[in-house]
């Protein structure tokens, strides 16, 4: 999830042209006049934050979590009005998750939700750590797996709507960048209703999450859903597809094949 979010925000930075000095150059007389513009997104407003947000480009790029807090923090102290601060603090929300600190994530993500109601990183960010912390035995279950599902819903609505951030790219390479972060969406559906035991909406959410990006743990858990509903032979078949891939995880692999072991005895049953 935090390369997901990671992703986004380089994308966005990227867009404004981070990596390299702006330049100053006009076009040359008699020129054609350039195509209309993309809708504005965040810019640095000095040198200073610009060299600020390079750093923290680089120390993010680096995967060291603290290190892209520490540069996150550095721009958000100096240019409190920066227009990057909700993509800053999603990916401080992302570094936290990283850290496996999810109560500082959470708390992150929610500070960037409040500054920009349009983030679906945010969203996501939200709906991914509610949805994984959240027990069966827990006292505020029902409130946490509620917030949980109305962000991942919020996140997808988002998504479709949400305009590419770089001009550049195509409709099609746009859709395909969204893949990772709609699989996310509902893969947290689906954690959500496995809480809940409600196990035949995990397997929706789980056949939806794999039509965007087809991990073998979605698969997997799509299996351990199944077997828990009584659906043995297709969760034999799931585990056995998963099986099937070369070089599998070996924790997944051994997953799947506690998964096929437990449903061919509920079957011999």
């Amino acid at each position: 999830m935090k390369r997901i979010v990671l992703s986004g925000a380089l994308l966005v930075l990227g867009g404004v042209g981070l990596l390299a000095q702006p330049t100053t150059a006009t076009p040359a007389q008699g020129t054609a006049p350039a195509p209309a513009a993309a809708p504005k997104g965040p810019t640095p407003k000095s040198q200073g934050e610009l060299q600020a947000l390079q750093a923290w480009q680089t120390a993010a790029q680096g995967g060291d979590p603290d290190a892209a807090i520490k540069a996150a923090d550095d721009v958000l102290t100096k240019f409190p009005d920066t227009e990057f601060k909700d993509v800053l603090l999603c990916a401080e929300a992302g570094a936290y998750q990283q850290k496996r600190d999810w109560i500082k994530a959470v708390i992150f993500a929610e500070q960037a939700l409040a500054v920009n109601p349009k983030s679906y990183q945010a969203s996501l960010l939200l709906a991914d750590n509610l949805s994984q912390h959240t027990g069966e035995h827990d006292l505020d279950k029902d409130e946490k797996l509620n917030k949980a599902e109305k962000y991942a819903h919020q996140a997808i609505d988002l998504m479709a709507a949400a305009p590419k951030p770089q001009p550049t790219l195509t409709d099609q390479q746009w859709e395909e960048y969204k893949k990772p972060w709609n699989a996310q969406a509902q893969h947290d559906l689906a954690l959500i209703n496995l809480t809940r035991k409600n196990w035949d909406a995990a397997v929706v959410a789980f056949k939806a999450a794999i039509a965007f990006d087809p991990q073998p743990a979605y698969k997997v858990q799509m299996a351990s859903a199944l077997q828990s509903e009584g659906k043995n032979d297709e969760a034999i078949a799931q585990c056995d597809e998963v099986l099937a891939i070369p070089n599998l995880h070996p924790q997944i692999r051994a997953a799947a094949e506690n998964i096929k072991d437990n449903a061919t005895k509920a079957k011999g049953k």
